[in-house]
């Protein structure tokens, strides 16, 4: 059996490999993708080598890099010692764009699906389970005022958790208006479609002083000084994702003279030790993620803009280095092939 695989194999570089897949070991299983969602933050920061030389990004970057983490398929062969999946079984897992996915489940953090949540929704765990870090980490308390800077896959599922959260207030802030118009679809209360400096006047006159809780979810250095800015006296900063440039990230005088807390979140912040996991691990969050699409409580399907054909990968990925505003949910349809 052969795969169809998306790989970087350089800087603004994108192919479609076909290479054979092994039979699974004791441990793994193989499984036939439907959907895969680009994650176009983290994706694109690798495909365009935007980081800082000797950076983590520059340690993990290595080419051929075999892209993409939120992978949805159907379980086709099970190794003799795997015990919790079965032939057949839907399956999302923390694996690349690839036709026929072979993995171990455990390393991989797969969920099972459940039948309420269609394939394509499904693809939105990974990014789903990053969000609600950033939620968690956040520690809201009912009737927050809340600002959140980048509008990108983890601002639009941020918007809807904090509104799952009590907050009084989502302000949303992004240059581009589609953004902003799809944030406010989904829970925001005001949204600004320009940069954080031109906001900041608005922002402070609408929470009396300041957000309990600011996001900053661009990706871009030069916010986090801005950002700061918009939080209220003794209120939090969480960044949440990462930027390829952290020396570029600048303290202000918010921090000492107000007090402001910076706090952050990334995708490996889940607890390890097994009673936390049990309670709020990678997999009970992805279940609540997929319990709230079940209930109508978050929606993501009318958040996908783009489905491409696996093998127009490159085209795929050009259109988000050079039009991304116009772009949001991007996904890969593997029934196209």
């Amino acid at each position: 059996m052969q795969s169809l695989n998306v790989v970087f194999t350089g800087k603004d570089q994108v192919e479609v490999w076909r290479e054979d897949v092994a039979a699974p070991g004791p441990h793994e299983i193989v499984a036939q993708a439907t959907a895969s969602l680009i994650s176009s933050g983290t994706e694109g920061i690798v495909l365009g080598r935007k980081f800082e030389p000797g950076s983590h990004w520059d340690n993990w970057a290595r080419y051929p890099f075999y892209t993409g983490y939120c992978f949805v398929g159907r379980v086709l062969e099970v190794g003799s010692e795997v015990q919790n999946w079965k032939v057949g079984d839907r399956i999302a897992a923390r694996t690349g764009h690839q036709q026929f996915a072979l993995f171990n489940p455990e390393s991989k953090r797969a969920v099972p699906i459940p039948d309420g949540v269609s394939d394509e929704d499904a693809a939105w765990f990974g990014m789903a389970h990053i969000a609600q870090c950033g939620v968690r980490t956040a520690n809201h308390e009912l009737g927050d005022s809340v600002v959140i800077i980048g509008l990108g896959l983890l601002g639009q599922l941020v918007t809807q958790y904090a509104s799952l959260s009590g907050a009084r207030q989502i302000i949303v802030i992004d240059p581009a208006q589609p953004r902003v118009d799809m944030a406010l679809a989904h829970g925001a209360t005001h949204g600004f479609a320009c940069g954080v400096d031109e906001a900041k006047s608005r922002v402070l006159e609408w929470t009396g002083g300041g957000a309990d809780v600011v996001y900053d979810i661009t990706g871009f250095a030069p916010v986090f000084s801005s950002a700061l800015g918009l939080a209220r006296k003794f209120g939090k900063l969480l960044l949440l994702g990462d930027t390829g440039t952290p020396s570029e990230q600048r303290l202000t005088p918010d921090v000492i003279n107000r007090g402001v807390r910076i706090l952050a979140a990334h995708d490996i912040h889940f607890p390890h030790e097994a009673s936390e996991a049990q309670r709020w691990g990678h997999d009970t969050m992805c279940a609540l993620f997929f319990n709230y699409l079940e209930r109508g409580l978050m929606r993501v399907d009318d958040l996908v803009t783009h489905r491409y054909a696996p093998q127009d990968a490159p085209q795929a990925y050009h259109m988000l280095q050079t039009d991304r505003s116009s772009a949001m949910g991007v996904v890969f349809d593997w029934s196209k092939i």
